[in-house]
């Protein structure tokens, strides 16, 4: 038994000493911090090294740590074998200024299989950064031994010159300078954080030529610079060239004309020799409105202002209840009555078929205004203004105008049914006003296969054109759409979402979209259409110098005066002027930039002449009140409702406008002044129930339209009459509007309101009401007379006898005073079409007078005026067969622009007029 136990107790013991199952165990990866000049790393997590055969000795124990990497200043140390705890220490001095970071590999060993260590075990490789913190060791130094500065005397400055230190601690916090200090004290200087010294109170040259001042500098530890550096400024007298005699704001008052700029205006060149002076004035106007002070007219009323042809179509009109695919866009306010839309690369609009252009053929014009910038994105994608798309099934292009990499493309696809052959498809302009962020007028005018783009009136050639193969006939409707491209499938498609049914939208602004089938624009009326309203100008050309050169630019914004002599250019300067020719501009300011260039004998430029930076400040215009004055009741018999003419119910209305004037005029007191301007639209609104088509009516004739630039539309809602022209043409047109009513016995009265506007409803009027009462004649009863006496009681015979003499009496009064009021609104009637009977139909009325005791007080003078009321009604007739027989060039205009007017369709959304074409009635 004994030798058994010795046995079994030697080979335990030679088992512990030879097995070595497992390999040490380290984290993946420690991160620490070291001081500079320190030794010992703070490790996160602690370097802890773990062995499965603990506790074995030997195999479970921790004998070392090995360190991998390029020059690792580091060394690794075990503080304890059987825990296997460890520890970093710098094996060499470590400076944050030489190296901040250190990343190296460790792997740990156990003490292998026995006392002689060997069979060792190694663990896998952890990655140990370090990164090393800085002491604040060094101070700051000046860049600069000696710093250098001058100053005019009299003036202040925000800073004269900067000083710079730096500091060669690594970390922000001890390298970056934090605070400057001007040793020297009861100096007129003061210096900030960042070294920018600057003067505390104006120097004088007489009293101190020059200063010399110490500064030290402190790093954001608060360590002070070891040497503090020496300032030197030098205080020079006064003359500096520049402008003199400007001020920095002129004041504008619209309707004055032009307003010199700078009138007492002189450059100072301090007496030294020149050879020329060039200076450019620069009206800054981009903020107002579409890029300058434009007429803000709806789009059709500038196109008639400017003369275009008819028949555009507007593709993005004021949303209404009839245009009302402009709804859901952005629209940019506070533009004096400018309609902008602004796309944001997320909206879109579907034009509706019924306002499509059917019949575009090989010319037609589009045009718009655009503002547009870079493409926003690393990959620019395309911009769509405008699409023509198919409608389902397919995505082909029929015609689009796109901009992409700041280029503008036209796409036009010719359908195979026009030609069958290889024709240009794509014309491309590069142009720098496409993304300038600024606004362009934009048009393209095709006479197939040649293209043409103007920019602000200037014509530019497509530098390079795509030829394509025509599109195939199909039965597939196509969509028209602004703001993107109207595409049915996607090329791919979004997991679990819907189709999108846009693509490529559009980022920038748009105004005033408009295509024009089978006509192209002329650069007349593209220049008119796109022309500034507001500019610069110089009064009395023939007083200047013979030497004096001058130029503007076509927008007149820009002047580039020219002289020799500086005598001559102080002159041509004081007759600088603004002038704005719209009657009501926009108020607010404008900026002025004038730069100067001044060249010596023998030298391109001697003298450094600072920039000048002034306002123009367009004082608000004169509050303008239209007023619609005339009488608010008529009454007439209905029997004047039936006939053709019916009756005229604004026969007697007056249009006038007055604005509050004080003593600019003349030094008069406050007042009222009567001006006169132009209207854009007059809208008169059936109140209470629509009119009955099939009984009554609101209409004007063509005729009354005839040498004005107005249109009418109507419906049974009112009557709007539109277009830019004098309130005089405006006041003619709406005395010219006629109701009828062949039914009147179904009403006893109709009520109106009438209302105008200026600029696009800028200026509106008071709304004038009017009631029209249909007056109807009806039997007198003696039982209505009697009708309050008490049951049963006879009246006396004297009584009967004088109430029938005085209701005789009254009646024969009311018909005297009728027929000569009748008799004397026929002859004051300057738009009858037809004559009427001078008799009175009496047919509803069981009233019979044989006599009428009032034609004898009437007497020679009522007949002289029934001979002058048929004399003119032969006029009349006379008249209206001139216009039966007007030519067939006149008869076409008459039916050109029954679509409805953008400003009339602005207005029925704001709750007035919905016309319908349609039912046009002159």
């Amino acid at each position: 038994m004994g030798d058994s136990n010795i046995y079994g107790s030697s080979f335990f013991f030679t088992f512990f000493f030879t097995v070595n199952k497992h390999k040490p165990w380290i984290e993946t990866s420690y991160h620490g911090v070291i001081t500079e000049n320190m030794d010992t790393v703070l490790l996160d997590p602690p370097l802890v090294a773990l062995d499965k055969d603990a506790p074995v000795p030997y195999a479970g124990e921790i004998c070392a740590f090995k360190i991998y990497g390029q020059d690792a200043p580091f060394e690794a140390v075990v503080l304890n074998r059987t825990s296997g705890e460890g520890v970093l220490k710098a094996s060499s001095a470590v400076d944050c200024e030489s190296q901040k970071e250190y990343t190296f590999i460790i792997q740990a060993y156990d003490c292998g299989a026995g006392p002689s260590g060997a069979d060792w075990k190694k663990s896998h490789k952890a990655v140990v950064h370090i990164q090393v913190d800085d002491i604040n060791e060094f101070s700051p130094v000046f860049r600069e031994l000696l710093y250098k500065a001058s100053v005019t005397e009299g003036k202040i400055y925000d800073s004269i010159l900067q000083v710079e230190a730096w500091d060669q601690d690594c970390s922000p916090q001890y390298s970056q300078i934090c605070n400057y200090e001007i040793v020297t004290t009861g100096t007129p200087f003061a210096i900030d954080r960042n070294g920018n010294i600057r003067n505390t109170e104006r120097l004088s040259y007489d009293k101190e030529q020059s200063y010399k001042i110490m500064v030290t500098a402190f790093d954001c530890g608060q360590k002070r610079a070891k040497e503090d550096v020496a300032v030197h400024i030098d205080v020079k007298p006064v003359c500096k060239p520049g402008w003199q005699g400007w001020n920095k704001r002129v004041d504008y008052e619209p309707g004055t004309g032009s307003k010199q700029l700078f009138p007492k205006m002189h450059l100072e060149t301090c007496g030294g020799p020149l050879s020329g002076v060039r200076v450019t004035v620069e009206l800054q106007t981009s903020h107002i409105g579409k890029g300058c002070d434009r007429e803000t007219y709806s789009e059709k009323s500038l196109q008639k202002l400017c003369g275009a042809a008819s028949g555009s179509t507007d593709l993005l009109p004021a949303p209404s209840p009839s245009t009302n695919w402009t709804a859901s866009l952005l629209t940019d306010s506070g533009r004096d009555s400018d309609l902008i839309y602004r796309f944001d690369g997320r909206q879109a609009a579907n034009v509706p078929d019924h306002v499509v252009p059917q019949n575009l053929t090989d010319q037609f014009t589009i045009a718009t205004w655009m503002k547009h910038g870079p493409s926003p994105g690393v990959r620019a994608e395309k911009e769509t203004l405008l699409c023509n798309s198919d409608k389902t099934e397919m995505n082909r292009h029929h015609y689009s105008l796109y901009v992409h990499n700041c280029r503008l493309v036209f796409l036009l696809r010719r359908d195979f049914t026009q030609v069958d052959t290889f024709r240009p498809a794509e014309f491309h302009w590069k142009l720098e006003q496409i993304c300038d962020k600024e606004w362009h007028y934009y048009v393209i005018n095709v006479e197939f296969p040649a293209v043409t783009l103007f920019v602000d009136g200037v014509t530019y050639e497509p530098y390079l054109v795509t030829d394509d193969w025509p599109i195939h006939t199909s039965k597939i409707d196509t969509q028209l759409t602004v703001g993107a491209c109207w595409q049915e499938k996607c090329k791919y498609k979004k997991k679990g979402g819907s189709t999108p049914r846009f693509t490529q939208y559009f980022h920038g602004s748009l105004s005033g979209l408009t295509i024009r089938p089978g006509r192209i624009e002329t650069q007349k009326v593209i220049s008119c259409l796109q022309a500034c309203k507001e500019g610069l100008d110089i009064n009395s050309l023939e007083s200047l110098a013979k030497d004096i050169k001058f130029h503007f630019n076509p927008a007149q914004s820009v002047l580039v005066v020219e002289g020799e002599d500086v005598d001559s250019i102080n002159t041509a300067m004081t007759k600088v002027s603004y002038i704005n020719s719209r009657q009501f501009p926009t108020p607010g300011l404008r900026r002025l930039h004038i730069t100067t260039t001044v060249q010596c004998y023998g030298e391109d430029t001697c003298l450094s002449i600072p920039d000048i930076k002034a306002v123009v400040m367009v004082l608000p215009p004169s509050e303008l009140r239209i007023t619609i004055a005339g009488s608010n009741r008529l009454v007439r018999p209905a029997s004047d409702l039936r006939g053709p003419p019916g009756v005229a119910p604004f026969k007697e209305l007056h249009i006038t406008s007055t604005v509050m004037k004080g003593d600019s005029f003349g030094g008069c007191e406050p007042g009222v002044m009567e001006v006169m301007h132009n209207l854009d639209y007059c809208d008169i609104l059936v109140i209470g129930e629509e009119l009955d088509p099939e009984r009554e009516s609101l209409e004007i004739h063509h005729s009354a339209l005839l040498g004005k630039h107005l249109d009418a539309t109507n419906s049974t809602s009112g009557i709007s009459i539109y277009g830019v022209d004098s309130m005089a043409h405006y006041e003619q047109a709406v005395r010219q509007v006629r109701y009828r009513n062949w039914q009147p016995d179904l009403l006893s009265e109709r009520k109106f309101r009438l209302t105008c506007s200026e600029l696009n409803g800028r200026y509106t009027s008071n709304e004038f009401n009017l009631e029209v009462v249909f007056q109807r004649y009806s039997s007198l009863s003696l039982s209505t007379i009697f009708s309050s006496r008490p049951p049963g009681a006879a009246p006396p015979a004297a009584t009967v006898v004088i109430v029938v003499c005085i209701a005789a009496l009254v009646v024969i009064v009311v018909i005297g005073v009728y027929r000569i009021h009748a008799t004397h609104q026929e002859g004051s009637r300057e738009d009858e079409e037809e004559v009427k009977d001078p008799e009175v139909d009496w047919n509803n009325s069981a009233l019979t007078i044989t006599v009428n005791p009032m034609e004898n007080i009437r007497g020679p003078q009522a007949l002289d005026e029934e001979v002058k009321e048929g004399d003119h009604a032969e006029e009349e007739e006379e008249e209206e067969e001139r216009v039966a027989g007007m030519t067939s060039a006149e008869s076409d205009n008459s039916d050109e622009d029954e679509d409805e007017d953008e400003g009339v369709k602005e207005r029925v959304l704001k709750g007035k007029l919905e016309w319908d074409s349609s039912s046009i009635t002159y």
